[in-house]
């Protein structure tokens, strides 16, 4: 399994939160992680194209899967979106909700860590979230 480090559960906690609480947001229907996943779609389709954000988001869900099993429940668009089978956590209590895109946040930033550096992981999360909520994200990641 790939764990995410404490650094990074931060990071996606805060990310979470971030678009838990937009009100100007992309698919304000959509659970948090989706929008977290689909802001970083849109930044990373167009570095690795739609096949190369297919094959990362799919590797994110099978690790996060491994810590949150009702995740193995969603599947990838064409596009590379996320969706999901008959509101899967709607038979979830918010904990396993939370722990699982918790989890899905946190393996897709792991990864990208992993493949693109931490540097340019934090610079495509300032494009996708204006430099002032980056920069804060990052500082707060640090701090423990």
């Amino acid at each position: 399994m790939n764990h995410s480090t404490p650094k990074v559960r931060k990071l996606a906690r805060g990310l979470l939160a971030l678009e838990a609480t937009a009100t100007t947001t992309v698919g304000s229907d959509m659970p948090a992680a989706f929008r977290v996943c689909e802001k970083l779609r849109r930044t990373l389709v167009r570095l690795a194209g739609v096949a190369g954000f297919r094959s990362l988001i799919s590797r994110t869900l099978a690790l996060a899967a491994q810590e949150a099993s009702w995740l193995q429940e969603l599947r990838i668009g064409a596009d590379g979106s996320l969706e999901r089978l008959a509101d899967a956590e709607a038979k979830l209590s918010s904990s396993e909700v939370e722990r699982g895109e918790t989890a899905l946040v946190a393996q897709l930033i792991t990864l990208l860590f992993s493949f693109v550096g931490e540097a340019l992981t934090m610079r495509l999360l300032q494009e996708s979230w204006g430099e002032a909520r980056a920069v804060d994200l990052d500082s707060r990641s640090k701090r423990k």
